[in-house]
């Protein structure tokens, strides 16, 4: 017994570099799959994909309209699930707009004027339903793929934020001009930085034909109906996430492993294939890696830094508080420099915690309180940066009259706490 705990102890360990790693456990009602993403050797997100609790963000339905609400702006679309969708009248594109009569650009005319009680509309979740609020929907339709993010309903352009290189930019740029249809929009997506034309064609290409196949079935079929459904969990990270600069992908269940690598195929991404890896050790794929204790220590309400100080964060439905201490902070033998170093790790792990608990909303952090100017700076902007590491759009806002950091977080979904919460029940 005692062996059998020192070679377990042996095995557990951190990870170094830049992972996927993904768990799959087969129960009565499916596989119950989690994959969480590494990357310098820290655990930045988890995601679950559980059959009771599968996500509706992406799926696209016929939709009929149900009730509208001149009051709020809105509409509630029924799609055939539990509830209704919420759909505002600023989530309606343009071609809706010029079909009813009105031009473009001039504001949002009354939502009473746009859609009527009865009417058939073409309608995608965008936000899962939170708490007692519906799910929402728009009809700015878009597709990812690969290398592009198609936007069927949307005239525009552009290229992801975290590809910097001009002459990539504008090749980009230029080809989607050439690629789309008119009236349409595509979007670059990071993968697309060093693609060949060959491959961002081949994709833009799938993209099209499924969008083809979206409105042909739209025009044969009585609404409510479902019309399209994402790639789901695996497939979406594989496209999305395993990228060239990941160094490895390991899942611990043959099937799963099997699909990735003729996932992989499909994609023609042949040349990632060598870097996925069938997990077999006698400890869980979590635990092996540290993910577990990794994630136990991120949903705490006090977080330990490195060198000594702590952070806490409060969650609440207004706003998130999160408190910075410099605790036993030893390192430094006077206390400007470790108020500094405590500051500095708060502003690096912050963000990630952001990211790992799936925070969002209005964000206020209390920094330790610094005298000198140029100490402050060095924070804030350590901050920002650490936040454009984010694929969900968080922002440094200001900083208060009271000395309080304002960050602002998109929202994706429940948080990380809640929804565990709702998983164990």
């Amino acid at each position: 017994m005692w062996s059998q705990a020192r070679t377990q102890a042996k095995e557990v360990g951190t990870i170094k570099g830049n992972h996927i790693l993904i768990t799959v456990e087969r129960g009565e009602n499916g596989p119950r799959t989690r994959v969480a993403i590494v990357e310098d050797g820290e655990l930045v997100e988890v995601h679950f994909d559980v059959p009771e609790h599968r996500s509706l963000v992406g799926n696209i339905y016929k939709g009929k309209v149900e009730t509208v609400l001149p009051g709020l702006g809105a509409a509630f679309v029924q799609v055939g699930e539990k509830k209704p969708l919420f759909l505002a009248a600023h989530e309606l594109h343009d071609g809706i707009l010029k079909a009813k009569g009105f031009e473009p650009g001039r504001g949002v005319p009354p939502v009473q004027k746009l859609l009527k009680p009865g009417e058939s509309v073409l309608v995608q979740v965008r936000r899962d339903e939170v708490g007692e609020k519906n799910a929402q929907g728009t009809t700015k339709i878009s597709l990812p793929g690969r290398f592009w993010v198609f936007l069927p309903t949307e005239e525009r352009v552009s290229v992801s934020r975290r590809i910097e290189e001009r002459e990539n930019v504008r090749r980009l740029k230029q080809l989607a001009h050439e690629l789309k249809p008119p009236g349409a929009g595509l979007i670059a997506r990071t993968a697309a930085r060093f693609a060949s034309r060959e491959d961002l064609e081949r994709d833009f290409q799938a993209l099209l034909n499924t969008w083809k196949e979206i409105t042909a079935q739209a025009q044969k079929s009585a609404a409510p109906k479902l019309l399209y459904r994402p790639p789901d969990l695996v497939q979406t990270v594989v496209r999305d996430r395993f990228l060239d600069d990941v160094d490895s992908l390991i899942v611990d269940d043959e099937e799963t492993h099997a699909r990735i690598l003729k996932y992989l195929e499909e994609l023609n991404l042949r040349k990632l294939k060598g870097r996925v890896r069938l997990y077999r050790g006698t400890v869980p794929l979590f635990v092996r890696y540290g993910v577990e204790e990794a994630l136990r220590e991120a949903l705490q309400r006090k977080i330990p830094l490195k060198g000594g100080g702590f952070i806490t964060v409060d969650e609440t439905e207004a706003l998130t508080a999160i408190d910075v201490n410099t605790g036993s902070d030893v390192r430094h033998k006077n206390q400007a420099a470790a108020i500094l170093n405590t500051n500095l790790e708060a502003a690096r792990l912050i963000p990630r915690i952001l990211r790992l608990r799936k925070i969002s909303g209005i964000i206020v952090v209390d920094f330790v309180d610094m005298a000198n100017e140029k100490d402050r700076e060095r924070v804030i902007e350590v901050l920002k940066e650490e936040l454009k590491k984010d694929r969900v759009p968080a922002d440094f806002i200001d900083i208060t009259k009271l000395g309080l950091v304002e960050i602002t977080r998109k929202k994706e979904g429940e948080s990380l706490s809640t929804l565990l919460s709702e998983l164990e029940e």
